[in-house]
């Protein structure tokens, strides 16, 4: 199955008027900071050395509009040689567009799938149990937590009610309780790009995708913009114990952003975001289908309140992070038979999209499989060195 890459997919439905910053690999250069236009692809170095710098910049649509970069090619054939499967190592291709920044995720956010989590967590990560626990578990807490606001009074009751009567979960207390799950999904510059191969473990046999809104915070704290991401998961490993989340959440390209971070101007901001509505589809090797949406006005915490969780006095972030906001996108629908539910099959074509960011698209294949992941921030501080940027 081919990958959508090309501008009618990729960008915005307003391509014309947003402010797209990307990272691109040049052959004997490494990686290199862009701007993204449905003319072409406009190299930032002059403004700035690397993503995580680029964000620090005060006034920065104005910054970015000004800039004279040299075009480096057209949108279409970088996009067409990001397939990893397709890909003229001589020529450019798109990279997750951050860099430095640290990369982080809130979790439990959207009632659908913390009750998921509680879910994985009765059946112990046990596929073949997950239809008769949910039932079981709906029938004491319901199903509609929506309008509890994560921390109040009304939160904290409902709290002692499912204690006594033996439901409560630890994903139950990040979910409405009154702080919120902030976790290391990666590490820096390990996260793929749009065109690449994403990664479950070899050892997991439920795991499913997360479509997910971005956020790209500087320093500061501040969000500059949002981009798409997979924030790909290991069902059966966390269901297992919670003590292995990193295990479930961190393998060679198991996190997936881009294909662009869209700065915030005045055409596109944080009400923007929240009126998101992602779309996510996965066709399988196997002639499979599902579709999947996400609902940003259904999430239970505001996404500034995550991103003034994960940064403050307690917490500092020098080079900035990205943030994935969660998803309420819990699959449910079975693909091997009866009551077993969904998980992902080698080969799996995987589409993020919302209309004013693009698409995010990625191919499926087991970590170990997948080339190893090389090219870290050692290595980008070689590469700006060797070009005489500074860092």
């Amino acid at each position: 199955m081919t990958l959508p890459l090309d501008s009618a997919s990729a960008l915005p439905v307003d391509a014309d008027r947003a402010l797209l910053v990307g990272r691109v690999h040049v052959a004997g250069t490494g990686a290199v900071l862009v701007q993204v236009r449905a003319d072409g692809v406009f190299d930032l170095s002059a403004l700035a050395a690397t993503c995580s710098d680029l964000l620090e910049l005060p006034s920065l649509p104005a910054a970015l509009r000004e800039h004279r970069g040299e075009r480096l090619g057209s949108t279409d054939p970088v996009l067409a040689n990001s397939a990893f499967d397709a890909r003229n190592p001589s020529l450019p291709w798109f990279l997750a567009p951050c860099d430095l920044q640290a990369i982080k995720a809130a979790g439990v956010t959207f009632v659908a799938s913390m009750l998921e989590r509680v879910i994985e967590e009765q059946a112990r990560g046990d596929a073949s149990r997950a239809e008769s626990v949910r039932k079981a578990v709906v029938a004491v807490i319901g199903d509609n937590l929506s309008a509890v606001k994560p921390g109040s009074p009304e939160a904290m009751r409902l709290k002692e009610v499912m204690i006594a009567q033996g439901v409560w979960s630890q994903y139950l207390e990040v979910g409405i309780g009154p702080d919120a799950e902030i976790f290391t999904k990666s590490q820096p510059m390990s996260a793929v790009g749009t065109g690449a191969e994403i990664g479950i473990h070899p050892g997991s046999s439920w795991n499913n995708p997360e479509p997910e809104i971005v956020l790209a915070v500087n320093s500061r704290g501040e969000t500059q913009g949002v981009t798409l991401g997979n924030d790909v998961n290991l069902r059966d490993f966390e269901g297992r114990s919670a003590l292995l989340l990193g295990k479930a959440k961190d393998n060679n390209a198991s996190c997936a952003i881009g294909p662009f971070i869209r700065i915030f101007d005045e055409h596109f901001g944080m009400d923007d975001v929240r009126g998101c509505d992602l779309s996510m589809r996965v066709s399988g090797v196997d002639g499979f289908v599902m579709d999947g949406s996400s609902q940003l006005s259904m999430i239970s915490r505001d996404p500034l309140d995550l991103a003034s969780q994960a940064i403050g006095a307690n917490h500092q972030y020098p080079d900035g992070f990205m943030l994935f906001l969660g998803t309420m996108f819990a699959p449910t629908q079975d693909r091997h038979g009866p009551g077993q539910g969904f998980t992902h099959v080698v080969g799996d074509v995987v589409t993020v999209s919302t209309p004013r960011l693009g698409t995010l698209a990625n191919r499926v294949n087991t970590s170990d499989r997948i080339a190893p992941w090389t090219y870290g921030a050692g290595a980008l501080m070689r590469d700006l060195a060797r070009r005489g940027l500074p860092r």
